[in-house]
């Protein structure tokens, strides 16, 4: 009896587990489906890929890039210099520039291709011409250079704008080809206004922009535009720890397109630029200067010499009678001593060469000086400098 019970109960376990299965099978019980049986799942299905919105001010970058950046180059100048052993070997260096007219002109920085013995321009449609030096004009890290055989439709000109209505705060974009990357846009703000820094040759450049856009060794030469897409100033040079290898910390400078429109107007003209002179050679008045040699202000040019047949010789502008020897120095004393033109106060010869900078050949200053203790003023008719003391 105990026997058949123990069998009844092995049947029984197994008639169940073999119903068990059945239902699993037949999807009786869907939580626990087989293969080709498995429940339908609802799945996260994503929307249809879209961008979303752009805000006002993504589009002002999207417009101004897509009509700006035809006509920024990159112009690859090549070198001949001389290792240890004397061998000539090729150093090529990079850069940007911007169209200016559908002759092939491109307006970049002088040092860009200063001392090049063969210039290569590379358009964003990745042709690529010889260029030739049109002209040069290292006060102000300015050249113009043109393309050989380039057709006109392959040429965008960027229309120039108004640096001088510019205001510190204005959105400004640079386009430019940092490490040889063409054609990258970065923004920014207008930081400063009438900057005025000293470039890598030396000399004074004044009225520069100064902006927080990103500018990086390559973007030399390329435009600073405004949100309208017009070009208000050429980056020229960045202030970077790490010196001309060190990249952006947010202060770069362009050269702004007023003095860049004079420039270019005259390299493609006359080849050279056509800058201001008086014929006045003198040297800064300190204070201590002054009170060595009593004279009647602290601060001017004290002249040392006028150059015969100028326009200073002829206003009757008198250099030094004589010299003296202070503190181990010989000082040319006894000439007149400028103070201001045309109002501004002249400190240097740096801030009379600035002041004539913006003047044009032909055109009259008022001069102010001193002849002894006597304060005077003339009027100074201006004239073309020539190119050997340049």
């Amino acid at each position: 009896m105990k026997r058949s019970a123990i069998r009844l109960i092995l049947v029984t376990a197994l008639l169940t587990g073999a119903a068990v299965h059945l239902l699993l099978r037949w999807r009786l019980a869907p939580e626990f489906g087989g293969k080709g049986t498995r429940p339908e799942v609802e799945l996260a299905v994503a929307a249809t890929p879209s961008q979303p919105p752009l805000s006002a001010d993504e589009q002002v970058n999207l417009q101004v890039y897509g009509k700006a950046s035809p006509g920024v180059v990159n112009i690859t100048s090549t070198a001949i210099e001389f290792d240890f052993f004397f061998t000539p070997f090729a150093s090529p260096s990079a850069g940007s520039g911007v169209v200016l007219d559908l002759n092939g002109n491109i307006v970049t920085n002088n040092h860009v291709v200063e001392n090049a013995q063969s210039l290569e321009v590379a358009l964003p449609d990745q042709t690529t011409y010889r260029a030739e030096l049109v002209g040069s004009d290292p006060q102000n890290d300015l050249a113009v250079i043109r393309l050989v055989g380039a057709a006109k439709e392959r040429l965008h000109p960027i229309v120039m704008g108004d640096s001088s209505a510019l205001r510190v705060g204005q959105k400004v974009l640079a386009i430019g080809n940092p490490f040889r990357l063409q054609n990258t846009l970065t923004t920014g703000i207008v930081s400063a206004l009438g900057r005025r820094i000293r470039s890598d040759n030396g000399n004074l450049i004044d009225n520069v922009i100064q902006t927080d856009a990103a500018i990086n060794p390559g973007n030399s030469g390329g435009p600073l535009l405004n949100s309208a897409g017009e070009m208000i100033g050429i980056n020229t040079m960045i202030v970077s720890p790490g010196g001309a290898s060190g990249g952006n910390v947010g202060i770069g400078f362009a050269v702004p397109v007023n003095t860049v429109r004079r420039v270019v107007t005259d390299l493609i003209r006359e080849g050279r630029v056509l800058r201001p002179w008086m014929g006045v050679e003198g040297y800064e008045i300190s204070a201590n200067l002054a009170s060595a040699l009593d004279l009647p202000v602290d601060s001017g040019i004290l002249i040392a010499r006028i150059q015969p047949g100028t326009t200073a010789a002829a206003a009757g502008l008198r250099g030094a009678t004589s010299f003296i020897r202070l503190r181990m120095q010989r000082v040319m004393v006894g000439g007149d001593i400028i103070t201001e033109i045309d109002g501004q106060p002249v400190r240097s010869m740096d801030d009379l060469d600035l002041l004539l900078e913006s003047k044009r050949p032909g055109d009259s200053v008022r001069l102010t000086f001193y002849r002894g203790s006597i304060k005077t003023q003339k009027q100074i008719e201006l004239m073309e400098q020539p190119r050997r003391v340049r």
